[in-house]
Order: structure tokens, then sequence, then C-alpha cells
């Protein structure tokens, strides 16, 4: 766990002792989710499909919630007061499903690492939304990706658009990382690396006037439950290249698509955002979340920001 220069550490201990005995720190509220499984298979690899809803949900409205490049899907439900991107779309209505990219999480492990890159993942996706337009008789629904999840759902986007209804890229890798040797099939995850993308102080420590100590432990202790000590690495490849060089063709998206990132986030390429909505269709937006990072769906003078951008944008 991690030791914080301050005196929260006992509450983060006391929480993750509640969560592994099944109790939750979350806001009380009367709301009632109700979640369950679809299994699915594609080239062979069990993917784990699930579904969060309430008794309130518009059987016609429905998301797809696709996730980066080394944790699964469980990171857009991190039940915590109302931090929860999953809860809070439930509590809009929607049928909120999630997915893990073959390797990942609750998915079925691979034998190499290097099997689910981009495209591959975004047939994954198009397996997954092909199943939920079967089982909920809707023929477009809406896909969110975050991250890696950006550049496999522009994929997605731009060979299977008959689907999808509107698009949400949040914190896109619009551009490459920097051209860099990959030679490891799996990442090697540990509990520290899991909350890189929160944003520090000068000398190191976690910026608690940002994002919440408790919130930060949940998150990494969630990490560790689903994925463990290591990753599928295919993204990488795709990721690291020369910094010039384009990972999501927006030219090719012909769905309304917002893009939202934070102006703290440091994978953000400014000189192909201010073109972006020049190439997307009508209807798109572009919006940026003052002092949110990386991880901004979880920091606390931005996350109600992120959610209600996003709520917004689907619901015109």
């Amino acid at each position: 766990m991690f030791m914080y220069k301050n005196p929260f550490l006992l509450v983060c201990a006391l929480v993750l002792l509640f969560a592994v005995m099944g109790c939750s720190p979350a806001l009380s509220e009367k709301t009632v989710y109700t979640y369950e499984v679809f299994p699915l298979e594609r080239n062979g690899i069990g993917l784990h499909l699930d579904c969060t809803k309430t008794e309130n949900s518009n059987p016609a409205k429905h998301i797809l919630l696709i996730h980066g490049s080394t944790y699964s899907s469980h990171e857009f439900d991190i039940n915590y007061q109302d931090y929860s991107l999953v809860r809070r779309l439930a509590r809009e209505g929607y049928v909120v499903w999630r997915l893990d990219i073959a390797g990942y999480g609750q998915s079925s492990p691979v034998d190499d690492g290097f099997l689910p890159d981009t495209a591959y993942a975004a047939e994954d996706v198009n397996a997954a939304v092909e199943r939920i337009v079967q089982i909920s008789g809707q023929d477009k629904i809406d896909v969110l990706g975050w991250s890696w999840g950006t550049m496999i759902t522009g994929r997605f986007a731009a060979d299977h658009p008959e689907h999808l209804r509107k698009l949400v890229l949040y914190a896109p890798i619009l551009s490459g990382l920097g051209a860099r040797q990959q030679d490891e099939a799996f990442s090697h995850n540990t509990w520290e690396s899991a909350a890189e993308d929160f944003q520090r102080t000068a000398d190191g420590s976690f910026d608690l006037n940002i994002t919440d100590p408790i919130l930060i432990d949940m998150f990494c202790s969630s990490c560790w439950r689903y994925d463990g000590d290591s990753s599928p690495n295919g993204w990488s490849k795709d990721a690291f290249v020369e910094e010039n060089t384009k990972l999501i063709h927006l030219d090719q998206i012909s769905v309304p698509t917002l893009i939202v990132y934070g102006d703290q986030d440091p994978y953000m390429n400014a000189e192909l955002l201010r073109d972006a909505l020049t190439l997307l269709p009508d209807g798109s937006e572009q919006q940026v979340i003052r002092g949110g990072s990386h991880i901004m769906l979880y920091e606390k003078d931005c996350y109600h920001d992120f959610q209600n951008n996003v709520v917004a944008f689907l619901e015109k």
C-alpha cells in the first residue's frame, strides 16, 4: 500500500478492508444497480462483456466503454462517492456496457502479449457491439474510449460505423509517443505503477488537493485485483512510434464525436487538437477540462465537469 505523508493512511486502510468485506464507501443512495455478464468469444478467446443498469434505464439508450492500455474496464466503476462514470451514466438512463479486450482483466489470457494490438482490439469491440445490438434490439449505440481505448474506438469507428451513433474520445492518443524498441510482450504491473497518472506535488507525493487518497488506494486495489502483475503489450508497438505519426485518423470517422481532455494531460498533441473539429463530421465537439489530467474522471475539481460534458453531448 502507498505510504502517505498525511493522516489519511488509516482511513485508506479501512476503506480497502471494507471493499474486501463487500462494503462500500459510496454515497448512500436509493438507486439500485443491476449487473449482468454476457459471455462472448472471438478468435477462440473468451471476452468479458458486462452491463450495468437501473430500473429506470431506457432500453433504447446503450453505451459501451473501452479501457486503456494497461488496466481493464473496472477503471470506469470505482464505487466511491459519485465518481463512477458507469453509475452516473446508468442514473442518466443508459444501459452501460464494458468490455475487457483479449488478455485483459476478466477476459481469457493470451499466449502472445503482442497479439491484442489496436487493430485486433478494434475487432473485439466490433464483436461486442454486434452482440449488444443483438441483445438490445437497437440498431445503433454509443461508444466511449479512454487513452489507448481512443485509438481502438477510432479504428472501430472508421472500419465499422454501421452500428455506431456517437463516439466519445476521452484523453485521446492522437499521435505517436516517440519511437522506442518494444521487446516485452507483457507489461510488468505494480501497485505503484497503477497510480502513475495521478497528479503529484513538487516533492513527488500525490497532490491530495486534486485526488482523494482513499480513491487512489481503491483504484490501485482494483487494478491489482482484476489485472494482476501483467497485461498484454501489443498496444505499445502502435503507440511508441515517431511523434508526428497520427494514431487516430479523425477524417475517417463519420459519426458525431466528442473529444474531451484535461489541459494537464501530458499526452495531448496541441497541434492536432487545433484542427480536430475541421476533420470530424457535423455535431462533433471538443471540450477541455481546466486542471484535468489523463485520469481526470477521478480528480476532485474535474470529474463532475467531465461527466456533465459526456452526458450533455450524448443527450443532444
